[in-house]
């Protein structure tokens, strides 16, 4: 248990730490400019994605009828997609029930 809680402990310093760096390197690039670049070996490149995020009442009222609702059962970006590309619900039935946020994901390679 004691080893446990230490590795819980260190992972959350090190959760911290990481996030800490990411903000530091997304400022740094933001600044910068480019998207890519090359820093002391390592090779840093930032990439922007769209997320939605859906309104519960909003899709509830979207979704042709209660049983797809349920097949939902909540706003999960990934379902509601999958049932988008199963032609279950229309895309535009759904367009007024989520915002899309930008999201920055960084990756950092050794070169």
């Amino acid at each position: 248990m004691a080893r446990y809680y230490e590795l819980k402990s260190l992972q959350k310093e090190i959760e911290r730490q990481l996030a800490e760096l990411r903000n530091a390197i997304l400022a740094d690039c933001a600044e910068d400019g480019p998207a890519e670049r090359t820093v002391g070996g390592y090779r840093v490149k930032i990439v922007t994605q769209d997320r939605r995020e859906y309104d519960d009442d909003k899709l509830y009222e979207a979704l042709p009828d209660a049983s797809v609702w349920r097949l939902v059962s909540k706003a999960d970006p990934s379902k509601i997609a999958a049932l988008i590309k199963l032609n279950v619900i229309s895309e535009a039935a759904v367009r007024n029930a989520y915002t899309v946020k930008k999201v920055a994901l960084l990756h950092v390679e050794r070169t």
